[in-house]
């Protein structure tokens, strides 16, 4: 029997805290596909764009942590969403604290699609309008 979906991913998780670079990659499948806004390349796809990816986080990050708050398994049993509080390291001793939500699908028990969204608002000048307006609000209610 295929292990949960979630459990692979809990295996991503734990494999970046340890700085394991060679179990997280073995957690997607050949054809996977990662999205995540944090990455020079935010689009990855296929194992040897994450592993480029996975290369380029470790350079930056000094210690991974990713503490799950809510699992959310689809019910097909391969797909879910999950919470993350995260609260990464950087390098230069920076820590870097905020919620992340990831959505992921899983095929033969390797992550076959994980996408990241993180609570920010919009950038560009959809952005810059709303920016203007909290400053408006925040100024003169």
């Amino acid at each position: 029997m295929t292990e949960p979906a979630s459990a692979v991913l809990e295996r991503l998780f734990r494999a970046l805290e340890a700085r394991d670079k060679q179990t997280a990659l073995s957690c997607f499948s050949e054809d996977a596909r990662l999205f995540d806004p944090h990455y020079p390349s935010p689009q990855m796809n296929g194992r040897a764009e994450i592993e480029a990816g996975l290369d380029w986080g470790l350079s930056v990050i000094q210690r991974f942590g990713f503490t799950t708050i809510h699992l959310f398994e689809g019910r097909d049993a391969v797909s879910g969403a999950v919470e993350i509080d995260t609260n990464h390291v950087l390098k230069n001793g920076q820590a870097l604290s905020f919620p992340q939500v990831f959505v992921f699908e899983t095929r033969n028990g390797l992550i076959s699609r994980l996408r990241a969204y993180e609570p920010y608002g919009p950038n560009g000048l959809g952005g810059i309008f709303l920016g203007i307006e909290r400053l408006r609000r925040k100024l003169f209610g």
